[in-house]
């Protein structure tokens, strides 16, 4: 900004600490929707606040974007110190607000300094010269009010655009947000150079280079707002697309213990067919004397009952179904599965959502539990008042990534056909029973455990 030393030499001392202050409430009420502890908002402000009065007020000169960067900076890492996660959009936070401020800072020094010249010029000014102190504080005002209406539509705008404001961020997508930023400060500080320059050198102020800045800054705030707009309807598009798949793998599921149910139905319609002869003959070898014959016929008949009706009982007959298809599966990779699950059917916690669990569950531990011979799945299940708790242990002999944002192991699959999404589905439907989940990992043994309140 261009002040005058010849007029209201306070308020030239005043007006950057009054900017100041406006950035510090800006930057606070920006990041405030994107933080967690109530208390970020508020250290915000009062860091960046004293960081640049000390740096206003120190005897030596510092350059602008140097004292910006300490700044902004100082407030990075208060709020990393605060809240230890997500630090990839801490860093977007501070970028973003750092260049929008830049260009509204821009945009109102040029009205400012355009304005002030336009009403100097006047006849009534050159009539009154002793107005001109007034007229230098009103303009101030004004392109500190200007700045502040600028600065505070970006950061709404931002904010009412971000969907999911507690959402990783990876540094790819960092890359991109920030870039329209650093390309727009970048180009607005080569423009400004070269306008200078020209001053300098012919001592002539074209006011066409003045509005060339303006429309420029304008272009670079809207190019960086689009830019985080559309990233916002993509990441809710894969969201979607991520909802969709989990719900085609549960529809997918669902078919399979259909069709298993169906298959155990046949079953029961071929043995109830053939249980008169099964009758027939065993009355027949009793009558004959040959009772080896008819115990042996009975052992046999009855194994291939309890075949049929599954060795598991959790006291609903879909679970029924979907821990004995996992049993067998398990069997077949030499995995030894134990369950000591019940479904309580009195606690308003639907067995489809069970099922979600169970499938989820389960399905990662049979691919992650070590297939040498020695792999096991123990899962059983309890009620203590209202919480009902699903406790899943299986062999493990790997290591385990966690994300910082979910707190969930790091899948080390490609997130393709829904694999790695199986936690994240399970912690899902917790939640809607005011639940949650508890992963542990301890001497090869990889522990999940899932609390549902009942009703």
């Amino acid at each position: 900004m261009a002040y005058n030393i010849n007029y209201a030499a306070e308020t030239n001392y005043i007006v950057p600490i009054v900017q100041i202050l406006i950035r510090g409430c800006c930057f606070s009420w920006f990041i405030k929707p994107f933080t967690k502890n109530t208390k970020t908002p508020f250290c915000v402000f009062i860091v960046y606040f004293l960081v640049m009065l000390l740096l206003y007020t120190m005897p030596f000169h510092i350059k602008t974007y140097l004292a910006y960067c300490i700044g902004i900076i100082s407030v990075f890492l208060v709020i990393c110190c605060i809240e230890y996660r997500n630090y990839n959009q801490k860093i977007f936070l501070t970028i973003i607000f750092f260049s929008l401020n830049w260009f509204a800072s821009a945009m109102a020094e040029t009205l400012y300094d355009n304005i002030y010249k336009f009403l100097l010029d006047t006849a009534y000014m050159r009539m009154h010269q002793d107005m001109t102190s007034a007229l230098y504080i009103t303009v101030c005002t004004l392109y500190l009010a200007l700045e502040f209406i600028f600065t505070l539509v970006c950061i709404l705008y931002i904010v009412k655009v971000c969907q999911d404001k507690h959402t990783g961020m990876s540094q790819k997508e960092l890359f991109m947000l920030v870039t329209p930023s650093f390309m727009g400060i970048t180009g607005y500080e080569i423009m400004r150079y070269y306008r200078n320059f020209y001053i300098v050198e012919t001592g002539e102020i074209i006011n066409v280079y003045d509005m060339l800045l303006l429309l420029y800054c304008i272009v670079s705030v809207i190019t960086i707002i689009i830019v985080i707009a559309l990233y916002q309807k993509i990441k809710i598009k894969q969201e979607e697309k991520i909802q969709a798949g989990l719900l085609a793998m549960q529809i997918r599921n669902i078919k399979k213990h259909i069709n298993h149910v169906e298959s155990l139905y046949n079953d029961i319609r071929s043995i109830r067919h053939d249980m008169a002869n099964h009758i027939l003959t065993l009355e027949n070898l009793y009558i004959g004397n040959k009772t080896a014959e008819a115990k042996a016929y009975s052992t046999k008949l009855k194994t291939e009952l309890k075949n049929l009706a599954g060795e598991i009982k959790s006291g609903n007959p879909v679970i029924d179904v979907i821990l004995q298809e996992l049993k067998d599966e398990a069997g077949k990779m030499g995995i030894n599965f134990h369950s000591e699950f019940y479904y309580p059917a009195d606690s308003g916690i639907d067995v489809f959502d069970i099922s979600i669990i169970l499938n989820n569950a389960l399905q990662n531990a049979i691919e992650n539990t070590v297939k040498d011979g020695t792999g096991y799945i123990n899962i059983i299940s309890y009620r203590r008042n209202n919480a009902y708790m699903i406790e899943i242990s299986n062999s493990f002999n790997g290591n385990l990534q966690w994300d910082a944002i979910s707190g969930l192991p790091v899948t080390s699959k490609e997130k393709k056909d829904m694999h790695g999404y199986g936690l994240f589905n399970i912690q899902k439907t917790a939640r809607q029973y005011m639940g949650d989940i508890d992963i542990s990992l301890k001497n090869g043994k990889f522990c999940l455990c899932i609390m549902l309140m009942a009703k």
